[in-house]
Formats: structure tokens, C-alpha cells, sequence
């Protein structure tokens, strides 16, 4: 079965998602975290993403990506290099959603990313991957929540990680990654018209991973009532 889970930076995804594969005993699937990781590289080279897209492209097959799930969760590989925390800061947060919208970056994670969803029972959380990813997922939630709120989740997580920033900072980059990621041309972000909006706005953690399990405990149900129904 698969499981997308859409919505912008900072609604929860990555958290929630991880938490209800969990307790269903899904692979649990970061897209996000790819992303940020060929951006976290071109970072490295010196590469002025926005302005020279034609060197991101020329740099790709450099990227060996790899997914690891270990006792503490999900770790994102880059080179054989252990990334999760790298990839995590504000300027690699920008220089993710940058690579994002080159067809060239999207269509190589892409890919990898179909691979692995073919292969077992996922949760995969990303912008576009009830639309675009995985069209024909069983399930699909778009995960949203006000840009303040969001950005004050996120702020409270950078700081509990002893990064260097402020609230306000935090903000305009949401606003910025938003904006990006909503207007790019190729697989912009946007609920696909078979999601299930849940705004979680005002939701502790425990709130919004209970509501999405159950959301999708309700919808494996129907399922297979539907199944059940055509096979007879």
C-alpha cells in the first residue's frame, strides 16, 4: 500500500509521517530530505543555484543518495556521508526548494523515489507526491497549517538543535520556500484532487498524529470493504 502525504515546509509531515509508519509498521519515506541533500551538495561546490541551473545539472550523477533506517529513525545518506543534521539549516532549507523546481533534479529523485515505493508498504511524505510521485496512491492527505504556526514549529526545532536564528528569519525563508514551491512550473506543490485536506493549526504533535492515524486506519477500512464488495 501507498500512503502520500503532501503539504508545505513546516506543517508536520516529516514528524507525523514518521510517527503513523511507525505505529503501522510502514517504511516511512522523506522526500524532502533528498532534496535538501543535492541542494546541502551544490551548497558545497559553490554552485549559485538559482543562476546557474545548467551546473546543478551537470553535477547530479556526482550524487549517490541512500535511505537507512536505524534505532533513532530515518538517516539520508549523501556520498556515504551521514547528512540528517547537515541538512536540516535554514540555507540548505532555501537551497532545497531551489534545486526543487529543476525538472532535471526532480525527475532523478523521482525515480528513486518510485523504486523504493514499489518495493514495500510507505509512507512518503513530500510536495508532490500524491499529484505527481505516486498518482495512484491508495491514500492521499494534504497537511497544512498557517505560515505562523508553522514557522514557529519550525523555529522551536532549529533552536532545540542549537542552530543560530531567529523567528523572523525563520518566517521569510517559509514564505519564500512557499511561493517557490507553489509556482514552480514542473510538479508545483498542490493538493491532489482525491487528498484529504487536514489543517492542523492549533494541533499538539499527539493531536495530529492520532487524527492522521485514524484518518487512515478509516480509509485501509473502506478499502477493503471496497475490495471485499467487488470480489463478490
Amino acid at each position: 500500500m501507498q500512503i502520500a502525504i503532501d503539504g508545505p515546509s513546516g506543517a508536520g509531515k516529516s514528524t507525523i509521517a514518521k510517527a503513523v509508519a511507525k505505529k503501522m509498521n510502514f517504511t516511512y519515506i522523506d522526500t524532502g530530505a533528498m532534496y535538501r541533500a543535492v541542494g546541502l551538495y551544490m551548497l558545497t561546490l559553490g554552485i549559485d543555484i538559482k543562476n546557474e541551473p545548467d551546473e546543478v545539472a551537470v553535477h547530479l550523477d556526482e550524487i549517490r543518495l541512500s535511505i537507512r533506517h536505524e534505532a533513532d529513525g530515518q538517516h539520508i545518506f549523501l556520498n556515504g556521508e551521514d547528512v540528517s543534521d547537515k541538512i536540516r539549516t535554514p540555507e540548505v532549507s532555501i537551497a532545497a526548494s531551489n534545486v526543487a523546481v529543476l525538472p532535471a533534479v526532480r525527475m532523478k529523485l523521482v525515480e528513486l523515489q518510485r523504486i523504493l515505493a514499489a518495493k514495500q508498504d510507505v509512507i512518503m511524505d513530500g510536495r508532490d507526491v500524491g499529484t505527481y510521485v505516486l498518482p495512484d496512491a491508495e491514500i492521499k492527505i494534504f497537511l497544512t497549517a498557517s505560515v505562523e504556526e508553522r514557522a514557529k514549529r519550525r523555529f522551536a526545532e532549529l533552536c532545540e538543535k542549537g542552530a543560530q536564528t531567529t523567528y523572523e528569519d525563520v518566517l521569510e525563508d517559509m514564505k519564500y520556500r512557499d511561493k517557490n514551491d507553489s509556482s514552480r512550473a514542473f510538479a508545483p506543490l498542490k493538493a491532489a484532487d482525491d487528498a484529504e485536506l487536514v489543517d492542523t493549526s492549533g494541533n499538539t504533535l499527539e493531536e495530529s498524529v492520532e487524527r492522521i492515524s485514524k484518518l487512515i486506519c478509516s480509509k485501509i477500512n473502506e478499502k477493503r470493504n471496497e475490495k471485499e464488495c467487488l470480489s463478490e
